[in-house]
C-alpha cells in the first residue's frame, strides 16, 4: 500500500516544512545562509501547520543545518517554545541532529529551555530512528 508523499507547507531559505501522511510535520533545515526573519518564518509556520491540524509531533532534521545565531535562540527558546505549546499543542519533537558539533551546541541550548513546558525532545542519528519514535507517541 503506498503511502502519500508530504505535502509542502512552507520553504524558504531556513528549510522547508512539510505535513506527513503520518500525522506529523517535517522540517528540514537547509545548508543555505539565512536571516533571523527567515528562521522566524519557518517557525511560525511549522506553529501555524500544528494548529491547523491540530497535530503534536515534529521531525526536526538538521543533519545540514548550520548554527543557530544566539539572535535565533533567544527568539525560539523565550518566544516560539511557549507558543508552540500553549498555541499549537506542539509536545513532541525528534531531531535528527547535525554531525557539526557547534549545531549540536546551538540545538542543545533551545531544547534545554524547555523546562516547565509538557514538551518532550530526543535526539536521533538517522530519520528512519526519528520516524519510529514519532510513531509511538500520541498523536
Amino acid at each position: 500500500m503506498n503511502r502519500p508523499g508530504p505535502e509542502l507547507l512552507f520553504e524558504n531559505n531556513a528549510g522547508r516544512l512539510t505535513a506527513d501522511s503520518a500525522g506529523f510535520l517535517r522540517t528540514t533545515w537547509s545548508s543555505q545562509p539565512r536571516t533571523l526573519a527567515d528562521t522566524q518564518a519557518l517557525f511560525n509556520a511549522m506553529l501555524r501547520g500544528l494548529e491547523q491540524r491540530r497535530w503534536s509531533r515534529i521531525l526536526v532534521n538538521q543533519a545540514q543545518m548550520t548554527p543557530f545565531t544566539p539572535a535565533e535562540q533567544q527568539w525560539v527558546a523565550q518566544n516560539w517554545l511557549a507558543r508552540a505549546v500553549t498555541e499549537g499543542g506542539y509536545r513532541f519533537g525528534a531531531v535528527v541532529v547535525s554531525p557539526h558539533v557547534l549545531v549540536r551546541l546551538a540545538t542543545a541550548f533551545v531544547t534545554t529551555n524547555v523546562q516547565g513546558l509538557p514538551l518532550t525532545y530526543r535526539t536521533f542519528d538517522t530519520e528512519a530512528q526519528a520516524t519510529a519514535w514519532l510513531a509511538q507517541q500520541p498523536g
